[in-house]
């Protein structure tokens, strides 16, 4: 059916398509690559709710305790590069799309730790997101050659944004609100984005980011089951 068969096509090619739907020959390289969209797919839904639980949580005890927003602005300048740099080479939007919700809640996120904060500094929150704005703007204007460096350089970034958190939560021995969902989330998404884009996309670049941000989240997740209370 063309319902099927429409979209499907374009997800696999017309050769994998064939190969597994009409002819219904396992080829490994078309599987792997149908397993490869499928998650994608997965990641990008689960990266559009990823956080809510995490902004419910900080608006519901009107605190953001135990969260380091340090880890926040990092992290979300690390997106905005992740997500720029993908666009701008026309990637498959099933192996970044995930970033785009992820950027946007995460600036919820670090304009509500400001709100909640003790700070009476309130229109810090407005001038977080004006920032971000900015941000944005400047990735899509830089030149091809320096948006390369610049995604090479979002790579520590976007790793050391976890440490401080991570830190955090030793200091404390205690993971505050942070929210298990989120981190449970995050760890399954790097692990698996991890799969897609060493089969979808020749960037070894890219793939050794992913990993190394999975075995950051797994700490994260390792500190979860310590400090359960």
């Amino acid at each position: 059916p063309s319902l099927f068969s429409t979209p499907m096509v374009k997800l696999l090619g017309d050769t994998c398509y064939e190969s597994l739907f009409e002819e219904f020959n396992m080829d490994a390289a078309c599987f792997k690559l149908l397993i490869s969209k499928g998650l994608g797919i997965g990641i990008v839904i689960g990266g559009a709710i990823v956080k809510i639980p995490q902004i419910i949580t900080i608006v519901k005890h009107r605190s953001a305790q135990g969260l380091s927003l340090t880890s926040f602005l990092l992290e979300t300048c690390a997106y905005q590069i992740v997500m720029v740099y993908n666009m701008r080479l026309h990637n498959p939007f099933s192996t970044y799309g995930e970033v785009l919700f992820m950027t946007l809640q995460n600036i919820l996120i670090c304009v509500l730790i400001v709100w909640y904060s003790t700070s009476k500094e309130k229109h810090l929150a407005g001038v977080t997101c004006l920032g971000f704005l900015g941000i944005f703007a400047i990735l899509i204007l830089v030149p091809s050659w320096c948006m390369a460096l610049l995604y090479a350089a979002q790579i520590p970034i976007g790793l050391a944004s976890k440490v401080p958190q991570i830190r955090a939560n030793y200091l404390n021995q205690s993971t505050g609100q942070l929210s298990v969902f989120a981190v449970l989330n995050y760890f399954a998404g790097t692990t698996a984005r991890a799969f897609t884009t060493w089969t979808e996309l020749d960037d070894p670049i890219m793939l050794g980011g992913n990993l190394l941000a999975s075995i950051l989240n797994g700490i994260l997740v390792l500190q979860l089951v310590m400090y359960w209370k």
